[in-house]
């Protein structure tokens, strides 16, 4: 899929696609989208003992992808008809499909045009909720669905086996992302790695509300009560690229190190972080990674 048709970064809007599985409306952020085809005549290759939630491999342009059954996924039923298309998807480093019964169409819409869910429980498939006219579109957690699957292709302290645990309880840390999920794996991790304050929000509105208020306050001294502010990228009411503009077009903020830390870094994408101007940009599940630029950017023995 062309994915040129994103927007320019910061401006707090983002492409969904629309698709439906057993009629309920659900949305991916084109951004993740690689490729949507047709689910082939001659079927899919089953696995040995496999899980309900994987159909099975796939063969895409020479690549085999392991494709998830994602009508199982949100209905919990097993039905012969696994769909009729499916979408490859690449982020948190890997490439993976997912069946779906058919795409509706693309749109264009605002981060603050997505509702949070009610109940924002870790255990969620949904991120959010589109009202478009009088339809309700779920966004899906695609990571949290292929975290849920294989553990090890998320974030986890075991990818902390090179960093070596030092004090770092003085290091003040605001932290913004969208997953319940992400947002304790993440709080776990760096407490392992020596991390003990932490500020944790989930939507960039909410973290850019709490800067702003520091600042209110304390001014250029708001380093007293955060140094370093890592976010994700998608977030409802406020994205992180949003976030990354609106700090590095304040005055006094400006000077705070800011890192993205998202499974949509790629080398393709990586020109929409530093158009806001973003100190580094971290691809996830790589937490070790993001460890060690924490350091370096708060100049840390």
């Amino acid at each position: 899929m062309d994915n040129n048709i994103l927007l320019e970064s910061g401006t707090g809007e983002l492409e969904i696609i629309e698709f439906i599985i057993k009629d309920t409306h659900y949305a991916i952020n084109v951004v993740k989208v690689k490729e949507v085809m047709e689910m082939p005549e001659s079927g899919i290759t089953k696995l040995p003992d496999p899980k309900p939630e994987v159909a099975g491999l796939l063969l895409s342009r020479q690549e085999i992808l392991p494709l998830i059954n994602l009508k199982y996924i949100v209905t919990k039923k097993i039905e012969k008809n696994i769909g009729a298309k499916i979408i490859i998807c690449q982020f948190n480093k890997i490439k993976v499909a997912f069946s779906i019964d058919e795409i509706v169409a693309v749109h264009r819409i605002k981060w603050s045009d997505i509702r949070k869910p009610d109940d924002l429980v870790e255990d969620s498939l949904s991120v959010g909720n589109i009202l478009l006219g009088d339809k309700i579109v779920i966004m899906l957690d695609f990571e949290k669905i292929v975290t849920d699957i294989s553990p090890s292709s998320g974030i986890s302290e075991d990818r902390l086996v090179n960093i070596e645990y030092k004090d770092r309880s003085n290091v003040k840390l605001i932290l913004a992302d969208d997953s319940a999920l992400i947002r304790r794996l993440l709080n776990d991790t760096l407490i392992k790695a020596g991390f003990k304050n932490l500020r944790i929000f989930d939507d960039g509105k909410q973290a850019l509300d709490f800067l702003k208020g520091v600042v209110k306050e304390k001014g250029q001294d708001f380093t007293e009560d955060v140094q370093i502010l890592i976010t994700d990228i998608e977030m409802p009411q406020m994205d992180g690229l949003t976030l990354t503009r609106c700090v590095k077009e304040d005055p006094i903020l400006k000077k705070l190190p800011v890192v993205i830390f998202s499974s949509l870094i790629t080398d393709e994408l990586r020109h929409k972080g530093d158009s806001v101007k973003a100190d580094a940009q971290l691809s996830k599940p790589e937490i070790e990674e993001l460890v060690q630029v924490i350091d370096k950017l708060l100049n840390l023995k």
